[in-house]
């Protein structure tokens, strides 16, 4: 005798969630782009990305120790400015706040909608995977040049010349800003020190 198993069968009907009403890029805009709490809102592709924005103390370490080193190269001189979470335009339907990103005297003076050449991403424990590296292919596909992921638990710098292009930077390893800024140069070490 042959006996077949069968799946069981619930009891009663799956509910099927609604989907998302997708917002367009004005109502991200008006909703979210002044939002001051501690969350840091991106748009993609209709949808709503949020994720903690409240930088730790080993953030503003990180901060600090490239600002500082900053100051030092000509683009410094030259009125070029790292800005943290400066909207930029990826593609039509994507806005996207990298962490600190790199701006020229004339980009800021004109203060138009492009895209960053040179930036900066700290990747927390909590930041998915796969979307750190959509992003990352997403940065390149705008126009972005030169991408930095630092990994402070790590201490760790994924220095990135195009999307699978990737120099990884610890201890005395230099993390160069090349070709975007030839001079802006930091021993990964240097990143992370108190």
């Amino acid at each position: 005798m042959t006996s077949t198993l069968a799946m069981p069968q619930p009891e009663t009907p799956v509910e099927q969630s609604k989907p998302k009403r997708l917002l367009t890029l004005a109502e991200f805009r008006r909703k979210y782009s002044d939002r001051e709490d501690r969350y840091k809102y991106e748009f993609n592709n209709g949808i709503v990305e949020k994720s903690s924005s409240s930088m730790n103390p080993k953030q503003l370490f990180i901060v600090k120790n490239l600002n500082r080193r900053f100051i030092q190269t000509q683009a410094f001189a030259d009125g070029g400015e790292l800005i943290p979470e400066v909207e930029q335009m990826t593609s039509a339907a994507q806005l996207r706040r990298p962490d600190i990103s790199y701006w020229t005297a004339n980009k800021i003076k004109n203060a138009n909608e492009s895209i960053s050449e040179f930036a900066i991403e700290i990747i927390s424990p909590t930041d998915n995977y796969i979307k750190v590296g959509e992003k990352r292919r997403e940065y390149f596909r705008a126009g972005m040049k030169v991408l930095w992921q630092i990994i402070p638990e790590e201490q760790s710098v994924y220095v990135y010349t195009s999307p699978t292009q990737v120099t990884i930077c610890e201890g005395s390893k230099v993390c160069p800003a090349a070709p975007v800024i030839p001079d802006f140069e930091i021993a990964a070490e240097d990143i992370f020190s108190k």
